[in-house]
């Protein structure tokens, strides 16, 4: 099946069914997979989709091999009561990087939206483009960001994990440069549950404020950035090697359900930044 393609903007490419009867599970997995390559991420929308977790997970399998956590294939991303971890709650969550605490990195990102928030109760899923952000950074920002190491630690109930890694990074695929970031948890978000402990050296205090600074503003430019405003069925798929991504808060209670599935690149990649893991 030969699905309708088009440009998104500022990235990627929306994939869209002929008709409802449309199954996503017949459009090429390779030609999918190339486009990914190429647009870092794709939006399929009004496929017939999957029923159930367990049908989702099998689908992924298509797409490689996919990352076990302690809680098995697929995350269920949906707000809890009384969250021990911000990923279950309602609140914005800055943009990073997945696998970075963990043994292995994942290649793609997968998402399912199982139910969609309503018009105007947030929480869309946010990615940025670091590869067009170094692009289009000045000489002297990128002479900054290339200067400065981060070192991230955070303790969930999945991992307690240390990470350090340069700003500047090397596509562990194909050699050109990206972003590696965890974002600071902004002020005036409210309570910010659980929140990674983040220290940035290379540079003087003075000049990582420059660093914040500068990094936000290019990975959020709109020439760079991407928030995605879920519809029910839709799949998205991200190249986690190069995006760096996060969610928009969103309204407490609002009908937002996600699946999230990782999976590995062939063959998969070891974590060459984590320090220590638990």
């Amino acid at each position: 099946m030969k699905p309708n393609i088009k440009p998104n903007k500022p990235f990627g490419v929306i994939v869209e069914a002929h008709g409802s009867n449309d199954d996503i599970r017949d459009i090429d997995i390779k030609m999918l997979r190339d486009l990914v390559w190429s647009e870092r991420l794709l939006v399929l929308r009004g496929f017939r989709t999957f029923i159930g977790a367990d049908d989702f997970a099998h689908y992924c399998e298509r797409w490689g091999e996919i990352s076990i956590w302690p809680f098995g294939k697929v995350l269920e991303l949906v707000e809890r009561n009384n969250p021990e971890d911000h990923i279950f709650d309602n609140n914005y969550v800055p943009l990073h990087w997945d696998g970075m605490y963990r043994p292995q990195i994942p290649e793609f990102q997968l998402f399912h939206c199982v139910k969609a928030p309503k018009a105007g109760q947030g929480g869309r899923t946010t990615f940025s483009n670091t590869s067009l952000a170094l692009d289009r950074a000045s000489a002297d920002v990128k002479s900054l960001w290339n200067k400065v190491t981060g070192k991230y630690q955070r303790k969930m109930e999945f991992y307690d994990s240390t990470t350090v890694s340069p700003v500047i990074d090397t596509h562990p695929l194909r050699g050109h440069f990206v972003i590696r970031y965890n974002e600071p948890p902004r002020e005036g978000f409210g309570n910010f549950v659980n929140p990674p402990t983040l220290e940035f050296t290379g540079v003087s205090h003075d000049d990582i404020q420059k660093l914040h600074t500068t990094l936000r503003a290019a990975l959020y430019a709109p020439e760079n950035f991407y928030a995605h405003e879920w519809q029910e069925g839709d799949l998205v798929v991200a190249d986690n090697f190069s995006l760096l991504h996060g969610r928009e808060a969103f309204e407490t209670k609002a009908p937002r359900h996600l699946r999230r599935v990782h999976v590995l690149s062939n063959p998969p990649l070891d974590n060459p930044r984590l320090v220590s893991h638990k």
